[in-house]
């Protein structure tokens, strides 16, 4: 403005000594100054535009194999008619703590070093809150100056005296609501804003799902106009114990299990742990699984209305346009597949795919997309709609927004990826089921062992036009390979490592040693 200021001054001058001349020039001075303006103006218009907000819903153990999202009416119609759906969506660990830490940071699990549920296992752990937590995306979502929320589940083992106590609040969160321990319906603890809340079995004051819902709306009541927001809200459904609202306790009362696919099959020529389930399940394993499969449904109609209202909400608030909503699960599930009856922690489909949904600015509503998309996508999806430069931050996964949103970005899907799990034990027999030895857990119902120690796994994972195939290795004394052709066997029941081309494994093999140890760029150029 001085500059300006000064050759004003200048033409003025000018003007006394050359008539016509400074006439002249003081006209394309006034036209330079007010271009100049205008250029000023739409500069600070560009940087003043407000970043996209984003809300992020994770559901607890909802599979999409089984039928999971079929109660989700109000959701289907309200994210995924009104934007993309990925029917190729999966974790890249199929476990509560190791997928949402994943989710977290953008890593997979030997790159963050959370291997199960337990704080020995790393979750939410002393290791886990000065490394990978320490760089999670709230971090830079935070410093993208989003207004940020988070209520419901975070990590398993999140509030206990042993991994921090209710006081430790990640860094990133301006409001945290966030259930101290596993998922709960009634009866819990929330830390808020690092002091202990604790509540009761009052349906309209406690059930967790409603008071996740309750709370966000309060908190999009009350943000800031002059910065994005971005909520996370992670409810207990449809994870044990599968409690739903009072209003819906009756629904669904005739649905069972799906009996399709692998449901009451044995598991010939897997894993020794697929090998020991009692094939056919007893009537008791079967009406336990039923029970189990209704009750998730119901609990999910809770959910289905904490996505309405969030819809309203955003439209009442004039954001919904302005808004990216994920839709998504921390990982599958499966009741009776292989005659295990209930639980996740396995390799198969039923597992490790998850829904996926999204709307938002630049979306096409309907949108069925193939590409595959993983957990440790999300972080770096985010971050990319937040502007900031992916290249800074060390992620394993990739952004997908040029996925549901090629007018945005440019980019290209991946061809295979990893899925690993690492088993977790009891080093003492289960008192309910002393004659199974130790090293197993999860032995329920009717002694079922759902989990070993050597229930320990890596696979290579290939989707692409030409092939749909899955290789997986466990660490256990058998050196154990399973394989399997998707195309022609999408319920797994055929392991074909005895029939595939040798030098077909070898590939595979050697994809897989890549993937086991990569790192940041090296996850996503594996050839």
């Amino acid at each position: 403005m001085a500059a300006l200021r000064q050759s004003s001054s200048l033409t003025e001058r000018r003007r006394g000594r050359r008539g016509v001349v400074g006439r002249h020039t003081l006209s394309l001075s006034t036209t330079l100054t007010f271009l100049l303006a205008l250029l000023t103006c739409c500069v600070r218009c560009a940087c003043c535009a407000k970043t996209s907000n984003i809300i992020l819903i994770l559901a607890d153990d909802q599979d999409v194999q089984l039928g999971g999202m079929t109660p989700m009416k109000k959701t289907k119609a309200l994210i995924g008619e009104a934007g993309a759906t990925f029917v190729n969506a999966f974790t890249v660990t199929p476990l509560c703590c190791p997928s949402r830490s994943s989710i977290l940071t953008g890593r997979y699990p030997h790159n963050h070093e959370v291997r199960n549920n337990s704080v020995s296992g790393n979750c939410s752990s002393a290791l886990w809150q000065k490394g990978p937590e320490a760089e999670a995306f709230p971090i830079y979502l935070s410093k993208q100056k989003y207004q940020t929320f988070f209520a419901g589940k975070y990590l398993n083992q999140y509030g206990k005296k042993e991994a921090g106590d209710i006081g430790h609040v990640p860094p990133g969160w301006d409001q945290w609501n966030a259930l101290v321990g596993n998922s709960q319906y009634y009866n819990y603890t929330l830390s808020v804003n690092g002091k202990e809340e604790k509540h009761g079995d009052s349906y309209e004051k406690d059930y967790l799902t409603d008071l996740i819902t309750n709370r966000s709306l309060h908190f999009l009541d009350n943000i800031s106009p002059q910065h994005p927001f971005f909520l996370m809200l992670s409810p207990p459904a449809p994870h044990s114990p599968w409690t739903p609202a009072p209003q819906y306790q009756k629904e669904f009362g005739d649905v069972k299990a799906p009996r399709d696919g692998s449901f009451n099959k044995p598991g010939k020529d897997k894993h020794w742990l697929l090998r020991q389930p009692v094939n056919p399940m007893p009537d008791s394993s079967l009406t336990f699984l039923d029970n189990a499969f209704r009750k998730r449904w119901q609990t999910l109609l809770s959910v289905d209305d904490m996505v309405e209202k969030l819809v309203k909400k955003l439209g009442d608030i004039k954001e919904l346009n302005n808004t990216y909503i994920f839709y998504m699960s921390d990982n599958g599930y499966h009741t009776g597949q292989f005659s295990l009856p209930i639980d996740k922690r396995q390799l198969y489909e039923f597992d490790i795919r998850v829904p996926l949904m999204v709307r938002g600015p630049g979306i096409k509503p309907n949108q069925t997309l193939q590409a595959p998309v993983l957990n440790i996508d999300l972080a770096p999806t985010l971050l990319d709609i937040s502007g900031l430069n992916l290249s800074t931050v060390n992620l394993d996964g990739q952004s997908f927004l040029s996925q549901m949103a090629p007018s945005l970005r440019n980019g290209t899907a991946r061809p295979f990826f990893l899925v690993e799990y690492t088993g977790e034990g009891h080093p003492t027999p289960d008192p309910a089921c002393p004659k199974l030895g130790p090293g197993l857990s999860q032995c329920f119902p009717d002694c079922v062992c759902e989990d070993a120690y050597n229930n320990t796994y890596a696979c290579v994972r290939t989707l692409d036009s030409g092939h749909n195939l899955q290789y997986c290795e466990f660490a256990d004394s058998e050196s154990f390979v399973e394989v399997y052709n998707l195309t022609s066997d999408p319920h797994q029941l055929e392991n074909i490592v005895k029939k595939v081309d040798p030098a077909v494994l070898q590939v595979m093999n050697q994809r897989l040693i890549k993937l086991q140890s990569c790192v940041g760029d090296s996850c996503r150029d594996v050839k």
